[in-house]
């Protein structure tokens, strides 16, 4: 598979919805794909994906408000706002309908824009995500094995207090730099800077409270106007939790790919498996 180099990568700044979004874009030909990160990610988490499908298509990674080098600034950073961004973003480019790609605690923000703003969307790929309102809140629920982290983001005003000055050793725990994600020591490095800076971490506050909050709404939307829009579900080796949750939450046809070996940051772990898997899947909707 020939991919472009990381030199033809451009990082460009879109101002909407009163604050500004980064985003990173590749390739000059074929159907656009925009790639959404989760946490503890920015735009880097598809470092290693972008130059494969670049190869075919037009691709754009965006930091999420709050997240990278996106605008941190006062405001809401709940998934309804960042679907708006995201919305925005896809009209100011003029390249949809897109093929969106979300992972993690995107979920939401993705089911978001694909249900409220058809027009913008061609085909939802989900990786390792699942959804409020259908399982997702389960996550937090530490005394059945959920994240701590997840209680500790969304509590108001204990990231500041706890997390701000500790950004690299609570980013070294999920493994971003070691072999179990394959990320290198300068993905950790630009991840911890961002998450340092003023404001870093109310994109991942934000998204983490609105995960809590958002189910009844999620659920209504999977019910009216739907999830309509090809799905492909994507988990790590041993993990059916993403295929289960669109197979209830879409109303259209869903295919899911699981990668035997690969832990959760499957687009750092296995780009070159999840790039095959992601090209078949938007080769088969454009009918190529």
């Amino acid at each position: 598979m020939n991919a472009v180099t990381a030199a033809a990568l451009t990082h460009h700044h879109a101002h909407l919805n009163g604050t500004t979004l980064h985003y990173v874009s590749a390739g000059t030909e074929g159907s656009p794909i925009l790639l959404v990160h989760g946490f503890p990610e920015t735009w880097r988490a598809f470092r290693r994906l972008l130059p494969l499908l670049a190869a075919r298509h037009r691709v754009y990674a965006v930091d999420l408000r709050g997240f990278g080098d996106s605008d941190a600034g006062p405001g809401e950073y709940d998934s309804a706002t960042s679907a708006e961004d995201l919305h925005l973003l896809v009209e100011q480019l003029g390249v949809g309908p897109v093929h969106v790609t979300g992972q993690d605690v995107s979920g939401q923000t993705v089911f978001r824009l694909a249900t409220q703003h058809p027009q913008d969307v061609r085909s939802l790929v989900a990786i390792e995500t699942g959804l409020p309102g259908f399982g997702m809140e389960a996550l937090a629920d530490v005394t059945r094995g959920g994240a701590w982290y997840i209680g500790a983001l969304a509590a108001p005003g204990i990231p500041e207090l706890l997390l701000a000055g500790r950004e690299r050793e609570l980013i070294s725990r999920f493994d971003l730099g070691g072999a179990g994600a394959d990320g290198t020591p300068e993905d950790v490095d630009d991840i911890v800077r961002t998450y340092a800076r003023p404001g870093g971490w109310r994109g991942a506050t934000g998204l983490y409270r609105s995960m809590l909050r958002d189910g009844p709404e999620i659920r209504a939307l999977a019910e009216s106007p739907g999830l309509t829009v090809p799905v492909l579900a994507v988990g790590a080796a041993g993990r059916s939790f993403t295929a289960t949750t669109f197979s209830e939450a879409s109303s259209g046809e869903v295919s899911a790919v699981s990668l035997d070996g690969v832990g959760h940051y499957v687009a750092l772990e296995a780009p070159e498996r999840l790039a095959e898997a992601v090209l078949d899947f938007v080769g088969r909707v454009d009918g190529v």
